[in-house]
């Protein structure tokens, strides 16, 4: 990462790193006081074409659109991730939701951050492609009846099992629709997204997404990764890199994410990027855990 790091595992911890749906208007601001962080937007305007800083300043509406989304939390959470370890901070283990992934795999040292970035830019411009399909969470609901449900209707997958009470279904829209109206919830939401993402329908571009990462070379891991779509901890670089190709179209194993960090006596999760979302999801897998959240470079240097 161009910098030398002073790696220091004293509380065994994980560091997660959020998705597509974290982002808030004005995230990152403070970075731009860090010389290290203007270099990296510097290098990432050349990347995208267009300014992080900008987007993430900017219109909320633009901010949340796919193409744009993807690239800036990666931006961001890396950099945050990186000022950690620069203070001598590092993880037992890493995992990342969805889009999150990249940063975990960047963090471990699998690729460095300008390929992480190229490898985002393209996914999101291929994701951002595909429309027609909607995508909706679930909250409060009987997992056997919704399993049952999803069994019996076509065009419509389970696409994050985020916990015991909170799920993400996505396919088409009359099959989401169907599944909203037969399975009994506290609440179901429809999700402001433009495609069906981790469904099926994404296999077109997840097809073209995989002959761009069969060129792309990966290290083996520094820490191990949790992927999405098998969360068995590794460090080898083809299967991280093969769990990636899968990860379009499958589902998001967050639940079984949070439950594997007792493998490791994690006594400790912090979540890095915008938002909570994640240490909620976890104090309610794994309560016992301590938990904390690195939203701003200012968290870093207290």
């Amino acid at each position: 990462m161009g910098e030398t790091f002073k790696l220091a595992v004293m509380t065994k911890t994980a560091w997660l790193f959020p998705g597509q749906g974290s982002q808030t208007q004005g995230m990152g601001a403070d970075l731009v006081n860090w010389p290290l962080a203007r270099s990296r937007f510097e290098q990432a305007e050349q990347i995208l074409g267009w300014s992080v800083l900008e987007i993430c300043q900017g219109e909320e509406a633009q901010l949340a659109q796919t193409r744009y989304t993807q690239p800036c939390l990666y931006v961001i959470e890396s950099l945050l991730a990186e000022a950690l370890l620069l203070q001598g901070q590092a993880p037992t283990v890493v995992a990342g939701h969805s889009l999150g992934e990249y940063v975990a795999l960047y963090v471990a040292g699998v690729f460095d951050f300008e390929t992480g970035l190229t490898l985002v830019k393209q996914r999101a411009e291929l994701m951002a492609q595909v429309a027609g399909g909607m995508m909706a969470a679930l909250i409060g609901f009987d997992r056997g009846e919704l399993e049952t449900q999803l069994q019996q209707t076509q065009g419509v997958v389970l696409a994050n099992d985020n916990s015991s009470a909170q799920v993400v279904i996505s396919g088409t829209p009359e099959a989401v629709e169907k599944i909203m109206a037969s399975v009994k919830t506290k609440r179901g939401i429809k999700l402001n997204v433009s495609g069906a993402f981790h469904s099926p329908m994404m296999a077109i571009a997840a097809t073209e997404f995989e002959q761009v990462l069969s060129t792309v070379p990966f290290a083996a891991a520094r820490f191990p990764v949790l992927s999405n779509v098998e969360p068995m901890a590794t460090t080898d670089p083809e299967i991280l890199k093969h769990r990636l190709s899968q990860q379009m179209t499958g589902t998001v194993r967050w639940r079984e994410t949070c439950l594997t960090l007792s493998e490791f006596d994690i006594e400790k999760v912090i979540e890095i990027g915008p938002g909570k979302v994640l240490t909620g999801l976890v104090k309610r897998i794994c309560p016992d855990l301590a938990l904390e959240n690195i939203a701003e470079y200012a968290q870093v240097m207290d």
